[in-house]
């Protein structure tokens, strides 16, 4: 008797865990299907007939001039731009921590190993989020913990290997940039992000039954759980960051200074714009319309494909708020290597774009 009593209570623990995820599953849909895929679907036809999907949110930075003025003429113009991509970032990114069974995540994702890391890459495609919005999912999947490697490759994939960015810069820039964007986004997403893994100290294998016991040990209702999720989200990504998007908009002028003739497709002007992409904030695609702004201006190949990857991968806020979700080693090493990646696509942006 007491051995039925067990199974039917794993079995309806099972089944209401089936149905938690099938649940985070309807509510990823809906919300990027309102907030990213029908946006997108008709974006892709103003690309396409227009070869153009808007002007650069930077404005005019050759007359443009540090002041706190501008910088909330930015923040302004970017917050509305990515304000719905936000709110859903951080709802997904508490409710995965409430909805999603640790150890059905753990079974996936909790390896050091390249399968877990590539499945995470691929999950990342349908997000289409941009650095910062996707950040709190990454969080949300290291409080689950999931490894290093796979919640890497879920925050680095959701701009880098972007399909509706793919689709755009086909038809506004060329093939050619996006047959560079979609390699080296390949190479960030799935490379860079395994072989974080190293940086790690803790890779013993982690102890999967111990969380299907956790799972079923949870305290609190549904509601508490998830409330307490959101509020530590909120109190903790949200001043850190409004008030880095505002220090980034009031030197912006500074981080894209405008450049002669002789130097703009120099091997100096690279390193600088790699450098500055890395660290700048942009709404998903808007790298489109920098790059094609800055082409339109003179400057060569090399600083258009050093954008390419710098400008989308990480900035300055999406580090700060996944900065305590991660080892600092492996926060350096990302930002190493999305700079490397993005002088070597400078490079072939020089002879090639």
């Amino acid at each position: 008797m007491l051995q039925l009593e067990t199974t039917q209570q794993q079995q309806l623990s099972h089944r209401k865990m089936f149905w938690l995820v099938v649940a985070f599953i309807i509510i990823a849909a809906v919300g990027l299907l309102y907030v990213k895929w029908w946006p997108y679907y008709n974006k892709s036809i103003l690309a396409a007939n227009q070869h153009s999907i808007g002007s650069s949110i930077l404005g005019n930075t050759a007359n443009a001039t540090f002041s706190w003025h501008s910088a909330l003429d930015y923040s302004v113009a970017y917050f509305q731009s990515v304000w719905k991509a936000a709110i859903l970032g951080i709802l997904l990114g508490s409710l995965l921590q409430v909805l999603l069974p640790t150890f059905w995540l753990l079974k996936i994702l909790g390896k050091t190993s390249f399968g877990s890391t590539a499945i995470a890459g691929i999950a990342s495609v349908p997000g289409m989020m941009c650095t910062c919005c996707a950040a709190p999912m990454a969080v949300g999947l290291r409080k689950k913990n999931v490894s290093v490697g796979a919640a890497l490759a879920f925050w680095i994939g959701n701009p880098m290997i972007n399909p509706a960015t793919l689709i755009f810069m086909t038809f506004v820039l060329s093939w050619k940039f996006t047959i560079i964007r979609l390699v080296f986004g390949l190479i960030l997403t799935f490379g860079v992000s395994y072989l974080a893994n190293r940086f790690t100290k803790d890779t013993q294998p982690i102890d999967v039954e111990q969380y299907i016991h956790d799972d079923d040990k949870q305290e609190g209702s549904f509601l508490v759980r998830w409330f307490k999720s959101l509020g530590s989200m909120l109190l903790y990504i949200v001043p850190s960051y409004v008030l880095s998007v505002l220090l980034l908009g009031a030197v912006r002028v500074w981080l894209f200074p405008e450049l002669s003739g002789s130097v703009a497709n120099s091997l100096i002007a690279i390193i600088i714009f790699a450098i500055a992409g890395m660290i700048f904030v942009i709404p998903t695609a808007a790298e489109i319309p920098i790059i094609q702004t800055f082409l339109s201006l003179g400057f060569g190949g090399g600083p258009a494909g050093a954008l390419l990857i710098t400008l989308p991968a990480i900035s300055l806020p999406s580090l700060l708020i996944v900065a305590k979700s991660f080892p600092k080693k492996v926060l350096l090493f990302v930002i190493t290597s999305v700079v490397i990646i993005g002088l070597v696509s400078g490079l072939i942006g020089k002879f090639v774009l």
